[in-house]
Formats: structure tokens, sequence, C-alpha cells
């Protein structure tokens, strides 16, 4: 069952399907499922075999699995070592491996020991961070942009992420102390290289993404205000006026929450805002950023695909090249805008009318029922 429900989502979000009801829990990768077990489920969910006779194949491979195999029959301490063997063998690996595989799996029982394992290695935690950790999440962004991921397992994901943060953020806040007392200064009154505001907008609960960008810029000497979740866009605005912050970064994980960004864009226009907005978001794309976003407002808007892109971000829209570089930033949207627009100029729509008109007819009395 739990591979017949993957199986579907991986062909039927592609063709529009935006609601589903599914247990997060007992929803294998796409990729995970063995090739046989993926091509009987497809085959049956498409209703489409080469000899027509995918039901009953299915039906027989599915009472074999209800079968235990007599090893594992035999139960026991002894029962069935290779099976647990075969399940743990990913903790072999390299400690990168071991990463990666433990945050696209959404396991976090080993997370701290191998973190720990990183840092001795790399000796720096933040390069832990942008290092295997980003890795690993780069391959589940990918994974979720090719429907062999869906939303729950991603969420699974960032809270291992959450976890391995939450591990090293002792050891960088330590580092960054020592380094302002090696240096002079006084680490209870640092000197920032700029101040940045962040929030997740009105109506999201998430926020694994924007903590993580949170502490990369912390980590590199800019003062991070997080206003944390569904924080209404007054609110943010209000508050960046008078931190009188450098750049204003919004998250957002969910669909609706694109529209909330719009809205947020609409109001720093309409406020005379002068600062640059980031967006970033399991959801987001540069493309919706080009289409949706950067007409809204003129003084930058830039999507920002991960955490480890954020620093390069903001130290650009805080140089002396600033000017120039948001004008990189906007042709190379104008750009998307209207290779997208261009798309949409082939497309004949067709009625509500026309399309109900369209609708397939069966005749039943050809297709008699079987026994």
């Amino acid at each position: 069952r739990d591979a017949m429900h993957t199986v579907f989502l991986y062909h039927a979000v592609p063709k529009g399907l935006n609601m589903s009801i599914v247990n997060p829990g007992g929803l294998p990768r796409y990729s995970d499922i063995d090739e046989t077990s993926r091509k009987l489920c497809e085959e049956v969910i498409l209703n489409k075999s080469a000899d027509g006779k995918h039901v009953e194949r299915f039906l027989e491979f599915a009472e074999n699995v209800k079968k235990p195999a007599p090893a594992a029959a035999a139960g026991g301490a002894g029962g069935a070592p290779g099976a647990a063997q075969g399940k743990d063998a990913w903790r072999n690996g390299t400690y990168v491996e071991r990463l990666q595989y433990g945050l696209i799996h959404g396991i976090d029982k080993f997370i701290d020991g191998d973190v720990e394992e990183a840092r001795a290695d790399l000796k720096i935690p933040l390069h832990v961070i942008e290092g295997p950790l980003m890795q690993g999440m780069g391959i589940i962004g990918d994974l979720f942009g090719a429907g062999k991921m869906f939303l729950p397992q991603v969420i699974k994901s960032a809270r291992v992420m959450k976890k391995a943060v939450g591990y090293l953020t002792p050891f960088m806040e330590e580092e960054k102390r020592a380094a302002a007392l090696a240096s002079g200064e006084d680490p209870d009154q640092p000197k920032y290289n700029g101040v940045v505001l962040m929030a997740t907008v009105k109506g999201d609960v998430h926020d694994i993404g924007k903590n993580i960008v949170g502490v990369v810029l912390g980590c590199n000497n800019y003062k991070v205000i997080d206003m944390g979740v569904m924080v209404p866009c007054e609110k943010i605005l209000e508050r960046a006026v008078q931190e009188k912050v450098d750049v204003i970064g919004l998250s957002g994980l969910i669909t609706p929450s694109l529209d909330e960004m719009v809205y947020v864009a609409e109001q720093m226009k309409a406020r005379d805002m002068k600062m640059p907005l980031m967006i970033g978001g399991a959801t987001t794309s540069k493309r919706h950023t080009a289409v949706k976003l950067a007409t809204k407002y003129e003084h930058g808007i830039i999507h920002v695909l991960d955490a480890s892109r954020s620093c390069t971000v903001v130290s650009s829209c805080l140089s002396s090249e600033k000017k120039s570089y948001l004008e990189d930033i906007k042709d190379e949207y104008t750009e998307i805008r209207e290779e997208y627009y261009a798309t949409l100029v082939d497309k004949k729509w067709k009625t509500l009318q026309q399309a109900q008109k369209m609708k397939p007819t069966i005749d039943w009395s050809k297709v008699p029922p079987k026994p």
C-alpha cells in the first residue's frame, strides 16, 4: 500500500493533483521502491501492460509479500540477521554519506554523533553546515522538485537538519566570542556587517530553513532579527523601519505563503521602503519571484535558493556594487518573465462548457463484466 501511494502521487501530482490524504510516516521515496514493486504498481495504477495481466501479477506478488520468508519466520535473535544488517548498512559509509542519508530519510537517531565526527574533521562548525549538511538538503530539494519526495518527507528531513544545527550552535557561538576577544572587541557589544530581518510570513508555521539562514548569517557577523513564524505584513514592515534594517528576508513552505509574499512586496512599495527583499522557502522559485514578485517592488527582490547562498546575496546588497548587482538581477528576472509569457501564447484555452462537451463516452455494453 505504501508503494502504491508513492507511485500514485509521483504520477498524479504533475497531472494536477493538489490535495491528498496520506500517512506521511508510511510514504517511501519513489527512488527507494525496488524496481519490481514499482513496475507492478505503475502497471496497475496506469492500467497498462503489454499482456494485460498486470492485476493478476500484482495480486500474486502481494500474496507472496504477505508470507514471511523461512528465515524471518524462525524469528528470535538470530532469525534474520541479514535483513537487519542490510537495513543499517548505510552506517558503514563516511560521515558525509551518513549525514546525507540521515537527512534524506529523516533519521535523527545518529545525527549528533555524525555531526560531531564531521566537526572534528572539518574543525570549523560552519563548514559542517555549508558542506555535507547543505549538500544533503540540496539533494532533498532536487528530489522534491522532481516529485520523488513529498512535503511530509521534506518536513521530516528539515527536523533532522534542525537537530544538527542545534548541536553545532553552541560551538559556533563560542567560536564567535573567542574571535571577538582575540580582536580586542567586546563580545557583548559586537560590530556587525549589517542588519537582516527574517520572518516566516502570515499563515505559515514552518521556520527551519529560515533558522538555518539566520545561523549562517550570524556566523558571518550579520545581526539577525528573527521575528518567528506567522508574522503579519504590518509587523514585519514596522519592525524593519524601527530597527533600520538593511535587508528583509521572507520565508514560507506552503503555497499560500507565495501570495502573502506578494502582498508584503506591494506594501513595501506603498510605504516607499528602499531595502532589498530576499525570498526563500520550499515552494518559492526564481521563476515565481520573477513573474509574481519582481514587478511589485523596484528596490530589489532576490530569490535565494538555499542558506549557503544567503551571505553572498546580503553581502552584494550591502556592497558598493549594490546598484549593478540589483540591475543584473532585474535583467535576469525580466528575461525569465518574457520566456514564461511566451509559453502562454500558444496555449488554447477552452471554456468550462466546451470542456464538458468533450467528456469521454463509454459504451458499457461492449465491456461485459467479469464473472
